[in-house]
């Protein structure tokens, strides 16, 4: 039987020899750097809070996350030719050896013969820009101001360059997590030639520093449609996609690009994640997920949610032992880890 990592590394090779499929995010052991830790964030139905860019974020009660509130009032950048009387610095990136003694004090808790040490990195580049401006602006300033829009991606390039610096110098992980939602459920956000225009060399850099410097796999959360920006995804460096929604065409996909990215997802959290979630139907979208491939290779199913976590708590974990249940008894074959890590315990309150 192989171990966790070595399942993954099988599942991600064109003509892999996975035993099982992956489960969920068994793989990666989350861990929060001090670029998170300093950064205000809301709790789960709290009051809103004002960030170190100064963006408001809320998260209401009932929703999957926290997102910023752009009231006219709240909107950061009200003047795009003038973003940088409004984005005056950036948030701290360079922390001493003594910050990061909380994060190493997570990577300790992780197996480190199943798991890759994953700093958890968001929101990302395309998401900072709406999260600056409100998604409807944000949209409106790349066609209208194109030369502004280069500009501040580049300000936000050079900052995620910055923060990978520290990461890799003081954490040395394995692979990274990184958050940048890129479209709805049904389309992506840009055309697939716009996004070049503005996201691919940016992703390059910021991606391409990461595996130059002994980071084995990227896995890049983007819960929408992105089917048509997948060939982007592979040229920026991008292992395995997390978040991939069934408004894709999954099995395609999986076909296309196998041992190209892994494709980790397949089942909308919407599905399950509700209120009135339930076991059996988490069994049941596990099982119409895994029964379309005929090997275990391509494909990581996952509940799209960007972590390993879900809105009602226990949702995660049940597809996890649903998962597990389903490997046995199609392969005979299951792991005894339970998919929990740091940021699993984080988000469920099992750590205080």
């Amino acid at each position: 039987m192989l171990n966790v990592k070595e399942n993954v590394r099988e599942t991600l090779k064109k003509d892999g020899k996975p035993d099982r499929f992956v489960n969920q995010f068994e793989y990666l052991a989350t861990v929060i750097t001090p670029q998170q830790m300093v950064n205000p964030r809301p709790e789960y139905g709290g009051p809103e809070v004002v960030n170190a860019w100064g963006v408001t974020n809320a998260w209401p009660e009932g929703t999957p996350g926290a997102f910023p509130v752009h009231t006219p009032d709240k909107i950061l950048i009200k003047d795009i030719e003038h973003w940088q009387d409004y984005v005056k610095r950036a948030p701290a990136s360079g922390f001493p050896d003594e910050m990061w003694g909380a994060t190493m004090g997570m990577a300790s808790m992780a197996d480190r013969e199943n798991q890759f040490i994953a700093p958890f990195i968001a929101p990302g580049i395309f998401e900072q820009c709406h999260h600056f401006c409100e998604i409807q602006n944000a949209m409106i300033y790349l066609y209208e101001y194109p030369d502004e829009m280069h500009d501040l991606i580049k300000f936000l390039t050079d900052w995620e360059l910055e923060v990978a610096e520290d990461i890799c110098s003081h954490l040395h992980p394995d692979a990274i997590f990184h958050h940048d939602d890129w479209g709805s459920q049904q389309s992506t956000f840009i055309s697939p030639a716009m996004f070049e225009d503005f996201f691919l060399d940016a992703y390059k850099q910021v991606y391409g520093y990461y595996h130059e410097h002994g980071v084995e796999l990227i896995v890049h959360h983007s819960d929408s449609y992105g089917a048509t920006l997948v060939p982007d995804m592979i040229e920026m460096g991008i292992d395995i996609w997390q978040g991939a929604m069934s408004t894709n065409n999954i099995p395609e996909l999986v076909e296309k690009y196998k041992g190209q990215i892994g494709i980790m997802s397949g089942i909308d959290s919407a599905w399950v994640d509700n209120p009135d979630w339930s076991r059996e139907r988490c069994a049941i979208e596990v099982k119409k997920l895994c029964d379309q491939y005929a090997e275990p290779n391509g494909l990581i199913p996952c509940i799209s949610q960007g972590g390993p976590m879900s809105t009602y708590p226990e949702v995660y974990h049940i597809t996890c032992e649903e998962i597990a249940k389903y490997n046995q008894e199609r392969f005979g074959v299951s792991s005894n880890f339970n998919g929990r890590d740091v940021m699993s315990k984080r988000y469920s309150g099992e750590e205080k």
